[in-house]
């Protein structure tokens, strides 16, 4: 890469790509999620030209819940770029969520004990409308459904996106599809090691048009399983059941849910959960992957591309916005001052982050989850299971720590990104 290979770089224009002609620009993004889209838009900014490919239609991606919790590096980061203004005023900031088990409760105040930080709840899809229009704003290129069919990177001086409609040329090529999507499908599987996790139970994902009974997130350990209260709106709410591996939404009637979720979230002292129409439910698969590179020649993988962690902290957004960041600061150093470095240890610095993730992920899913029933240890597993919420209960220490790593760490960006 660096002068040698400027020899190679496409020359930028905006050919129509209507009639299958090439385009050539200097980076391509395929995949328009928070991810792709906040690369897009720190890109425009630095006065580097990019082109988004995205499959599905703006009103799909628009209204496509999934996350809603987002960091207060994040915050912090998206308000000094100038994308934060919706946020700030519609989102609900939070310094605490709470813990239930035995019918009693406790919470973590994580902002007081974390230097006064606090999370957002925002819900993604208007994170993604913020961003969509931002860059739209701004002249970006986002082309909405044109799948990427395919990614080619190693028999070209530079890589390629195929569509339909013709191919993409770049310098630099970042794939933001997801787990499923094409990028790193088109690319060697020699060239990465696959770390994979297989979780003992399975999260039941609901979505419900229902007030939320909390003003903060709750997470509950009961001896049937796993139940979270999250937040979306005034309107809306996220809850979580776990459940069996190989489990079935058709074993999943309303009445069964809500039932459940009474039962699991039940406390001693008087509360009640507010119901509403069921408006979203399915199983989660709960897996965790990391791939190691997180980058093959010219071509970079950021967020599910290139890990899926389970959803217990609410890292997953978080970590697909980091990689973001990171992969903006490494081409500005490359293109306004010659400096490959921080491209070459893209992968270091992301995997720095996602493995710290995926272990406090891997410890919170074994503290809110009940054993599974049968096995002999059983009863030993749960009951150290409340010797651990104990400890976050009554230790100063324990909960500091807890605080630090649920509320996220700030992100190292240099002078190229600022």
């Amino acid at each position: 890469m660096g002068r040698e290979s400027r020899k190679h770089e496409p020359e930028v224009d905006r050919l129509s790509h209507s009639n299958g002609a090439t385009t050539r620009t200097q980076v391509g993004i395929v995949g328009a999620g928070p991810a792709g889209l906040l690369i897009g838009n720190l890109l425009l900014q630095a006065g580097i030209d990019c082109i988004i490919v995205e499959q599905h239609t703006r009103d799909y991606i628009e209204h496509r819940a999934r996350a809603g919790l987002i960091e207060h590096w994040v915050v912090e980061f998206l308000q000094r770029k100038g994308f934060a203004d919706r946020l700030l005023r519609e989102g609900k900031p939070h310094s605490g969520c709470e813990f239930r088990y035995r019918g009693q409760r406790f919470r973590i105040p994580y902002a007081s004990l974390y230097g006064g930080r606090t999370h957002y709840v925002y819900p993604q899809q208007e994170l993604v409308k913020d961003l969509i229009a931002s860059f739209l704003n701004a002249g970006g290129d986002l082309r909405f459904t044109t799948p990427a069919l395919a990614v080619t990177a190693y028999d070209t001086p530079t890589p390629t996106i195929r569509t339909s409609t013709g191919n993409i040329v770049c310098t630099f090529l970042v794939g933001c599809d997801g787990f499923h999507g094409v990028t790193r499908a088109s690319l060697p599987t020699t060239a990465f090691t696959a770390h994979e996790k297989q979780h003992e139970f399975g999260w039941l994902a609901l979505l419900a048009a229902a007030p939320p009974s909390t003003e903060e997130i709750i997470y509950a350990l009961h001896e049937r399983g796993f139940a979270g209260h999250m937040l979306r709106s005034s309107t809306v709410s996220r809850f979580y059941l776990q459940c069996p591996i190989g489990d079935s939404i058709e074993n999943w009637p309303d009445e069964r849910i809500w039932y459940e979720l009474e039962t699991r979230l039940a406390l001693h002292e008087p509360w009640s959960l507010t119901r509403g129409p069921l408006i979203e439910k399915g199983i989660l698969d709960m897996r965790s992957f990391v791939y190691e590179p997180m980058q093959y020649k010219q071509v970079y993988l950021a967020g599910d591309a290139a890990h899926i962690i389970s959803p217990a902290g609410g890292k997953g957004m978080n970590l697909a916005l980091a990689d973001a960041a990171v992969f903006v600061e490494g081409v500005r150093a490359f293109y306004k001052h010659d400096d490959e470095t921080l491209l070459a240890a893209y992968s270091e610095r992301c995997l720095k982050r996602v493995w710290r993730a995926q272990e406090f992920s891997h410890w919170m899913l074994h503290v809110i989850h009940a054993p599974t029933s049968g096995h002999s240890d059983a009863d030993f597993m749960h009951r150290l299971q409340h010797a651990r919420l104990e400890r976050l209960r009554t230790s100063p220490a324990s909960a500091a720590s807890f605080a630090e790593e649920y509320i996220g760490w700030d992100i190292d960006l240099g002078a190229y990104t600022e």
